[in-house]
C-alpha cells in the first residue's frame, strides 16, 4: 500500500495531506481550510454528501483515481461541489446521478476561483461540470476525464449539457471523452478562447443531442486533434461544431479547427456541416479527415 494510500486508510475519510487530520464529512473538512491552501484526500467509498467552499484554495483528490464516488446528493440545488474560493481542483474523482428541479443538477459548479479537473468522471446527471461567469474565473482546465449519460432539453425551460462554462478567458479540454449524451451540447462555452485537443466525441449512443461543441458567442483558440463520431438519434444534426450561434461576444479571428477526424455513426443524418459559423470571422478550418459531411458552412 502507498503512502498515500495508507495515510488515507488510518485516518477518516477526508484527510487534509498536509497535516493528516481526519474529518468525518467533506463539510467540515473544508471548513478547517478556512481561507488557507490544502489538499484533501478522500478515501475509497460511495459518498451522499456534498459541500460548498466559500473561501481558500483546495485540491480534492481521490486517493485512488476512480474509487470517491459522490452521488445523488446536491448543495444549494446545484451540485456535489460548489466551488466560490480563489481556487479549486479536482483530482480522480467519481460524480454521478445528479438531478434537481431546475434541469442543472451538476457534479461540479464553479462559481469564483480558478478550476483545474483531472482524471475525473461524470455520468447520468442533468450536467458534468456547470459554471463561471464571474470575473474571478478567468481560466478553467479538464484533463483526462470522461462525461457520458450527461445533458437534458426536455425537464426545464433551458438545456443542460455534459460541460457549460462561461469564462471571459481560457477553457482548456484535453485527453477527454465524452459520449451517450441525453440532450444538449457536449460542450457549451461562452469563452474569449479555447484549447480543446486530443479528445473523443462518440455520439453514437447519444439520445436528443445537438451539437458537439457549441462557441455560443464566438471565441479563438484551437480545436484540433479530435475524434468526432456524429450520431443518428440528433435533436439538432446541422453542424458538430457551431461558432457564435447566439451572439457576437467575442472575436473569431484566428480560430482554427485543424487535424480532427469526424464521421458519421450508422443511420446518422447526412451532409452536416463539420463547422458552421455565424460570426463573420477569420476561421482556419484546415487537414480535418471529414467522412459524410461537409467542411464548413457560414450562416
Amino acid at each position: 500500500m502507498t503512502i498515500l494510500l495508507a495515510l488515507v486508510a488510518a485516518a477518516q475519510p477526508f484527510t487534509i495531506a498536509e497535516t493528516g487530520q481526519g474529518f468525518a464529512t467533506l463539510a467540515a473538512a473544508v471548513e478547517s481550510v478556512r481561507d488557507g491552501t490544502a489538499t484533501i484526500l478522500i478515501a475509497p467509498g460511495t459518498y451522499h454528501q456534498c459541500v460548498v467552499q466559500a473561501a481558500g484554495r483546495i485540491t480534492y483528490k481521490a486517493a485512488q483515481p476512480g474509487t470517491a464516488i459522490f452521488e445523488r446528493t446536491v448543495c444549494e440545488g446545484k451540485a456535489a461541489l460548489v466551488l466560490r474560493g480563489r481556487g479549486s481542483a479536482v483530482d480522480g474523482v467519481v460524480f454521478r446521478r445528479f438531478r434537481v428541479g431546475d434541469g442543472n443538477g451538476a457534479g461540479i459548479r464553479i462559481e469564483m476561483g480558478e478550476l483545474t479537473v483531472t482524471r475525473s468522471t461524470f455520468l447520468d446527471s442533468q450536467e458534468g461540470i456547470l459554471g463561471g461567469g464571474h470575473p474571478s474565473v478567468r481560466s478553467i482546465t479538464i484533463d483526462r476525464s470522461s462525461f457520458a449519460g450527461l445533458g437534458q432539453c426536455d425537464e426545464s425551460p433551458s438545456c443542460a449539457h455534459s460541460i457549460y462554462l462561461t469564462v471571459d478567458g481560457l477553457v482548456t479540454i484535453t485527453r477527454s471523452r465524452f459520449e451517450r449524451g441525453t440532450g444538449g451540447h457536449y460542450v457549451k462555452l461562452r469563452a474569449r478562447r479555447v484549447a480543446i485537443t486530443d479528445n473523443s466525441f462518440d455520439d453514437s449512443a447519444g439520445a436528443r443531442t445537438n451539437y458537439m461543441i457549441d462557441l455560443s458567442e464566438g471565441g479563438t483558440g484551437l480545436i484540433a486533434q479530435n475524434m468526432f463520431v456524429q450520431g443518428r438519434a440528433k435533436e439538432n444534426r446541422s453542424g458538430l461544431i457551431v461558432v457564435a450561434a447566439e451572439a457576437r461576444t467575442y472575436p473569431t479571428d484566428g480560430l482554427r479547427v485543424e487535424g480532427n477526424i469526424a464521421a458519421l455513426a450508422p443511420g446518422a443524418p447526412a451532409d452536416p456541416a463539420f463547422v458552421a459559423d455565424l460570426s463573420g470571422g477569420r476561421i482556419t478550418v484546415t487537414n480535418n479527415r471529414l467522412t459524410g459531411m461537409r467542411a464548413f458552412e457560414k450562416r
